[in-house]
């Protein structure tokens, strides 16, 4: 098993005159530790379970390709876009530069986007749920297009586009890996089984009763469930002074029981480092072995 950091909050205490500072000390200290990932999310205000609106927010794209310039090999990716952001050409174009500036470490992770309150506070779309789930899949088929060698047009029920040229293509081929966010049984872990090579489910108690969903689909489409990398998010939580390392070790050991491969979260006090090492130390290199 191997675990990835979500960085969800940027108020830090020295406020945003020292967050380049903060987020990149964070960025290094996962990398050293060895977790696989580094995401944040794709918001644009604070969400409230984290906290309040009004507390500090950075852009995910702009972020992304900061992390790049700081790290050598942890994977980056936003966890995960919403698709109804961004035009879908713009989007491909962003992952695929992120891809070729980080050295080939960028991963597509996408969802259909949930938040009405800033999508409206900032004039983003945030059309009905049937039609954000629409844009989705088509976001899906453009970015797969614009990776391959096919420049031709696309034209899809909400989007079209002439010319599907991106160059430079991403360095990994055929494209960075597809991770699609959420656990919808009847959309989502279908379009998990057409489109993406891994998941992200909710570490809840019907984990194995999506990944069951997840296989259900792929047997139908013909796709190989093996090898979609299964994923959750849940807090990694090893205590200030390690104290909660056992009980975290016995939730990821639990995890794997279940096939999960990679658990993604963030990390309580992470700005303090410590936590960081904590797990460098005393959870990855056992999880590993999971």
């Amino acid at each position: 098993m191997k675990l990835g950091l979500h960085v969800s909050d940027f108020t830090y205490s020295g406020g945003p005159a020292t967050l380049a500072d903060d987020l990149t000390r964070i960025a290094v200290a996962a990398e050293d530790a060895g977790f696989a990932k580094l995401s944040v999310m794709d918001h644009v205000w604070q969400i409230h379970m984290v906290g309040p609106a009004e507390n500090d927010m950075l852009e995910a794209y702009t972020t992304l390709g900061y992390l790049a310039a700081r790290t050598s090999r942890i994977e980056l990716l936003a966890w995960v876009t919403a698709a109804i952001y961004r035009a879908p050409g713009l989007l491909a174009k962003q992952v695929s530069t992120l891809d070729v500036l980080s050295g080939g470490r960028a991963w597509l992770g996408i969802g259909a986007g949930w938040n009405e309150e800033e999508s409206l506070g900032l004039g983003l779309p945030f059309p009905g749920t049937s039609e954000r789930f629409e844009r989705l899949e088509e976001a899906l088929q453009i970015f797969l297009q614009m990776c391959s060698d096919d420049e031709g047009p696309y034209r899809g029920k909400h989007y079209t586009l002439e010319r599907t040229l991106n160059s430079p293509q991403s360095l990994q081929r055929p494209h960075p890996p597809i991770l699609i966010g959420g656990s919808g049984e009847k959309k989502t872990l279908r379009m998990v089984a057409h489109y993406a090579q891994a998941c992200n489910l909710f570490g809840g108690p019907d984990v194995a009763h999506k990944l069951d969903v997840l296989r259900q689909h792929c047997t139908d489409l013909g796709t190989d469930y093996d090898a979609i990398e299964k994923t959750v998010i849940s807090s990694l939580d090893p205590g200030k002074d390690g104290e909660n390392v056992d009980a975290l070790l016995e939730q990821l050991r639990s995890f794997a029981e279940l096939g999960i491969q990679h658990v993604h979260g963030s990390v309580p006090g992470v700005a303090d480092i410590t936590p960081l090492e904590i797990i460098g130390e005393r959870v990855i290199p056992v999880a590993a072995g999971f």
